[in-house]
């Protein structure tokens, strides 16, 4: 235990060290929800060094935790051999930029199954269901209350809280128009809408 606290503590292992103390406090920012894990990605172009196709934070993340780890393992090897400390300083500095390039290929290598969790593409975002019509789901719509089903262009459906300021009555199973979103009530304002003129029916 001391050996591995020790080598934690001095070079080169101790910049990695320094280093994942401040991934992990990242990604302790982002489980509370202050930072976003997309972040840095405006800033860095990941894809000059192979490691595009995952969030930035997420490549650096991979990176630095390998090379700390080799870096650790390195140093941890050299010290059980007892050479003099000039030699192990030149070999501390080998070790450095072994860790870096190893940690790098291994990330690269990595980055490209997770790379299926991070669709380029983002999802639909609830203005562009602004103009669709929707279908009813509970027995009334007024300006308290109310939810539909609607469909997205990629086919999928979602439930949306929806409200209604007119008189029309709408019931369950009835076809409404979605024609604007109240972002700080978080639902659409839906009137009723007569099915023969739906342009998908």
């Amino acid at each position: 235990m001391a050996e591995f606290l020790q080598a934690t503590a001095t070079f080169p292992t101790a910049l990695f060290t320094a280093a994942l103390v401040v991934v992990i406090g990242f990604w302790l920012l982002v489980l509370m929800g202050a930072v976003d894990t997309d972040s840095f990605d405006a800033d860095v172009d990941a894809d000059a060094l192979n490691l595009g196709g995952v969030p930035v934070s997420v490549s650096t993340s991979l990176l630095v935790a390998l090379a700390w780890f080799f870096s650790l393992t390195g140093s941890v090897l050299l010290a059980s051999t007892g050479w003099p400390d000039a030699s192990l300083h030149l070999l501390g500095a080998v070790l450095l930029a072994v860790s870096l390039i190893g940690s790098w290929r291994l990330t690269c290598v990595l980055v490209r199954p997770l790379a299926k969790l991070f669709p380029d593409e983002p999802g639909p975002s609830l203005h562009h269901f602004v103009g669709l019509t929707c279908t009813i789901r509970t027995g009334r719509v007024d300006e308290e209350f109310g939810q539909a089903e609607v469909a997205a262009g990629d086919g999928s459906t979602a439930v949306v809280q929806v409200r209604q300021s007119d008189g029309d009555r709408m019931e369950l199973g009835s076809t409404g128009l979605l024609y604007a979103y109240d972002d700080t009530g978080e639902f659409f304002w839906v009137t009723p809408f007569d099915k023969a003129l739906d342009p998908r029916g």
